[in-house]
């Protein structure tokens, strides 16, 4: 009788990969390797990072970036498209490395075509972030032009609300922030 184990992957083996232009992520032990996303899909993020950026520079409360590494454990790790994380937290998260070693508040991630990546955006990802501790996910669909929005609720993250190009988006985690969703998407 013959098994086949799975390999499961760890953060050190990451180093040991091509720095071809191709992102690799590790959930659950398992590899994930996606190519550099769309013209439109950086443009999203983009987008959705400076207005975070802006607003974070107004209140002084955290702040915003694009594609940080997020290592939560050996086997969990992540690079989502925006995070926007409290001055407070960084201090906590932040490792020697320029990594973020736990759960900002905000994660963002703009879903790339097909049914593998949103299966990651909507289940895996929405799952580590829950466990994590993540109190918000946005998740971008540029196709449909629209933006779901997962807040924690009794320690996991639930769907909202669904926002499209007519709506503001705000959030509970950050006072005073309102930016229209077309203008995330323009």
């Amino acid at each position: 009788m013959s098994t086949t184990e799975k390999v499961r992957w760890t953060s050190a083996d990451l180093e040991s990969l091509p720095d071809n232009g191709n992102r690799y992520e590790i959930i659950g032990g398992e590899l994930i390797v996606t190519r550099a996303p769309h013209w439109e899909h950086q443009d999203v993020a983009n987008n959705v990072c400076v207005e975070l950026t802006i607003w974070s520079r107004q209140t002084k409360l955290g702040k915003a970036v694009q594609v940080p590494g997020l290592i939560f454990t050996d086997g969990d790790n992540v690079i989502p498209d925006v995070v926007w994380v409290s001055y407070e937290r960084l201090a906590q998260i932040l490792d020697e490395s320029g990594h973020l070693a736990g759960a900002p508040e905000l994660v963002v991630e703009v879903m790339s075509p097909g049914e593998e990546n949103e299966r990651r955006d909507r289940q895996s990802k929405l799952k580590l972030y829950s466990v994590q501790g993540v109190r918000e996910y946005w998740i971008f669909d540029r196709l449909q032009q629209k933006v779901e929005i997962y807040l924690r609720e009794n320690g996991i993250l639930k769907l909202a609300m669904t926002l499209f190009k007519e709506d503001n988006l705000t959030s509970v985690l950050l006072p005073g922030f309102s930016v229209s969703v077309a203008v995330l998407f323009a």
